[in-house]
């Protein structure tokens, strides 16, 4: 795959592409006396901004203040005057976020694929830590549930939650957004829980459950079972300094396992070598697929895939756009401010980047990228 795509001019491009057509759908909570921008405008404004690395409102504003009248017109702001950084984080602070992310996530959705007939989705949340602010009960930060197309590295919904406590019913709301007939549920170990499994197969889905020591009793009974009598699937990749052994043995899930579905239990041992240095660690699997649709290796990609969600959106939001140092906190302004990251990560990942800090610093150098990125994926 390309590291620097190349892209039509902006000036080849319709002027309603489908992703501002739905922004266009989205309630405009502002009243509309003295409205001079309209919110799709205002939207796509913000989002080439962050496709050009922007990261807070202030950064959006002088973006905007300094494209062209044509420029800004592809993005639909009419006449002479442009959204000013306050007019920008009004509009943006009293949007419905959750409404902003379920439109983005179906347009996200019809943009990506399954890969061999399964589309694999990684579930996972996380705290804007740079949104703290003050309450009752003490210091409070947004946490975020997103999920995750593993093939695509797209964005395809996120979900806002009160604290990380309340992520796990979080996780069945953002699932039922989703179309999951055919498609694979990945999730770590807090979400190991028998009412998402049914949620999950009830849909058409399969999962892949983590098991830790967070659940001792059906981890204890996972240890227990005799994996020394059932072959191993092994693959050894070297890099980065160091020597990494994936190990995995699978047996037919035992009639003890209550999860709705369940069809195989997997022991998965990572060995890490470094500087002569070795560590293991052992983690167990419960998933609905069968052997004939996951095998052994696809179980493997499946469990490695997941962390797809912390190394190429949860660590791209943090490092590239220095997520946890943002210092927008009002309102709905941090969840829109993240899900405007996540489509700016998502759009550059279906324009073909692997590296999204080179693909900001390329958009960043004329405003014509970032627009031609938004207005033709």
């Amino acid at each position: 795959m390309r590291s620097s795509p190349t892209t039509p001019a902006p000036t080849q491009l319709p002027s309603r592409p489908a992703l501002l057509a739905l922004l266009g759908a989205l309630p405009d909570h502002r009243a509309a006396r003295g409205v001079r921008h309209q919110l799709p405008a205002i939207l796509a404004v913000g989002l080439a901004a962050v496709l050009a690395g922007a990261r807070s409102f202030t950064a959006i504003g002088e973006w905007t203040r300094d494209q062209s009248e044509p420029v800004l017109a592809l993005l639909g702001v009419t006449g002479r005057a442009r959204p000013s950084e306050s007019t920008i984080r009004r509009a943006m602070t009293g949007l419905h976020a959750d409404q902003l992310d379920r439109v983005i996530g179906a347009f996200v959705w019809t943009r990506t694929h399954d890969v061999a007939g399964r589309r694999v989705i990684a579930i996972d949340g996380k705290t804007v830590r740079g949104a703290r602010t003050r309450t009752a009960g003490g210091m409070t930060a947004p946490h975020l549930v997103a999920a995750f197309d593993h093939a695509t590295g797209t964005v395809l919904g996120q979900v806002a939650v009160a604290a990380k406590s309340n992520e796990i019913p979080a996780v069945r709301d953002l699932l039922a957004c989703f179309d999951l007939t055919g498609a694979v549920v990945t999730v770590d170990a807090m979400h190991t829980q028998v009412e998402t499994a049914h949620a999950i197969t009830a849909a058409g889905g399969d999962y892949v459950f983590t098991v830790k020591k967070n659940q001792p009793t059906v981890h204890r009974t996972c240890h227990n079972l005799p994996w020394n009598d059932v072959p191993a699937h092994r693959v050894t990749t070297t890099g980065h300094g160091r020597r990494v052994t994936r190990t995995i043995k699978v047996v037919t899930a035992p009639t003890w396992v209550h999860f709705a579905g369940a069809a195989q239990v997997a022991q998965v041992r990572r060995t890490v070598t470094r500087g002569g240095k070795k560590s293991v660690e052992v983690v167990y699997l419960i998933s609905s697929a069968d052997h004939r649709d996951a095998p052994p290796a696809t179980l493997a990609a499946w469990v490695q895939g997941h962390w797809g969600i912390e190394n190429r959106l949860h660590w791209v939001r943090d490092v590239t756009y220095d997520e946890d140092h943002s210092q927008v906190r009002t309102g709905n302004a941090p969840q829109v401010m993240a899900t405007l990251r996540n489509t700016a990560i998502s759009l550059l990942r279906i324009a073909g980047w692997t590296n999204i800090a080179t693909a900001l610093r390329h958009h960043a150098s004329h405003p014509d990228r970032a627009i031609t990125c938004l207005l033709t994926c």
